[in-house]
């Protein structure tokens, strides 16, 4: 049985989603959760994979801004709705979709492709390395509470819906994007994905409702969440579902986060998404009470090496040559010198020695300042060929902060 990538044309967008959902299994999206995809998808960036019978393939991609190092914002494609209907498995139609992908990203603006996993063996043969990951948290407000900082009393807080306070939240994130790697700046429509809130998405849980923090009237954080009801035989035992919480100082956060454990009749927190080295590892009196787990978030690769290095700013001046192996991108394959530091860098090719060897993937795991190239060689992946050189892009390549994509896509 043949097949053919084509464009998505406005026309197929049911069926490509219709294909993808059940690709992944479960019941279909709410209608609110489908139109808001049919709005953001951009088709002209989507492919289906078509036999004699339909879709058998799907493949989007989104046109992102996203922080580096140093602050800057970079045009990056956010790869999305990737499927393969079970009935054609194993027959190469994700790496026909993947090949086109990162054919068509390089013939344009974007040096760098980035995506979530739903299984992150599948990419890394695509040369994707886990840039970001993510903390979760069950936090037992019975056993822990919110260390008082000055000046949290001061802190007003306000109940509102989320729609009414979309905009005031908006401009909160809108501050936090630059201060650190790996978060989005909001393009139009994508607002409306952290408002989403359909009956059949709750759990049990409440509708959401959003808390907004001010100082002298402005607004400085917010917080939304739900409520989802439980009792035990010693009486409520109710769980506080927190889908964001923002601030801009860390006054307005502690204050946000005081208010969330003293919510009546509950007893947990649980959050899915927040930086592995948020604040609340050191506001909360006992964070084993917090229950925390990790997991990969944002897989990164380097479509356009030279350009993409260049893009970020470096901890530490660094002056090295990789020799790097990329097979399905083989532009990339071969050596580079890169030479910067905090106000900016070159990456160029050379045919001078080599001080440090790894593949695409690897490059693309550190980019971020989050996974650093010493524990990857530490692992086998990083090989050092000349002494001191590890030290060096290690140190430099590292952030201040971890890097964290707030939101799928």
């Amino acid at each position: 049985m043949t097949t053919q990538t084509r464009v998505l044309e406005p026309e197929h967008w049911d069926e490509f989603y219709d294909r993808l959902e059940r690709a992944f299994g479960g019941p279909a999206d709410h209608a609110e959760e489908r139109e808001l995809w049919r709005g953001l998808t951009e088709t002209e960036r989507s492919l289906a994979v078509w036999d004699d019978r339909g879709i058998v393939g799907t493949a989007g991609a989104f046109s992102f801004r996203m922080t580096l190092p140093g602050g800057s914002l970079l045009p990056v494609a956010g790869v999305t709705m990737v499927s393969v209907q079970p009935t054609h498995r194993r027959r190469g139609v994700l790496t026909s979709m993947m090949r086109r992908q990162l054919d068509d990203v390089h013939e344009g603006p974007e040096p760098v492709a980035v995506l979530t996993a739903s299984e992150p063996a599948i990419y890394g043969r695509f040369g994707y390395g886990t840039a970001t990951l993510q903390m979760r948290g069950d936090i037992d407000t019975t056993r822990t509470f919110v260390r008082e900082l000055p000046g949290m009393d001061a802190v007003r807080l306000r109940l509102v819906t989320p729609e009414a306070a979309r905009e005031a939240c908006e401009a909160v994130y809108a501050r936090l994007v630059p201060d650190r790697a790996g978060m989005l700046a909001r393009q139009p429509g994508w607002d409306r994905q952290a408002l989403l809130d359909p009956p059949s998405g709750r759990d049990g849980a409440s509708p959401m409702t959003c808390v907004l923090a001010e100082v002298d009237g402005e607004v400085r954080g917010y917080a939304r969440y739900a409520v989802k009801l439980d009792w035990s035989p010693a009486g409520p035992d109710n769980i506080v579902k927190l889908s964001d919480i923002d601030a801009l100082d860390p006054v307005t956060y502690a204050a946000l986060w005081r208010y969330l454990t003293s919510i009546d009749l509950s007893s947990r927190i649980s959050f899915w998404n927040k930086p592995v080295d948020d604040p609340l590892l050191h506001l909360f009196s006992d964070v084993r009470r917090c229950r925390l787990s990790f997991r990969d978030s944002l897989h990164v690769r380097l479509v356009d090496l030279g350009e993409a290095l260049e893009a970020r700013t470096y901890t530490a001046p660094v002056d090295v040559v990789f020799e790097v192996e990329d097979a399905f991108c083989p532009w990339n394959a071969g050596r580079w010198r890169l030479s910067g530091d905090a106000k900016g860098a070159t990456c160029a090719r050379t045919t001078d020695p080599a001080d440090l060897a790894l593949s695409v993937k690897e490059l693309g795991a550190a980019y971020l300042g989050g996974s650093t190239l010493r524990a990857q060689a530490a692992a086998g992946l990083v090989r050092d060929a000349r002494p001191g050189a590890l030290a060096e892009a290690s140190t430099a390549f590292a952030g201040d902060v971890q890097p964290w994509l707030p939101h799928g896509f």
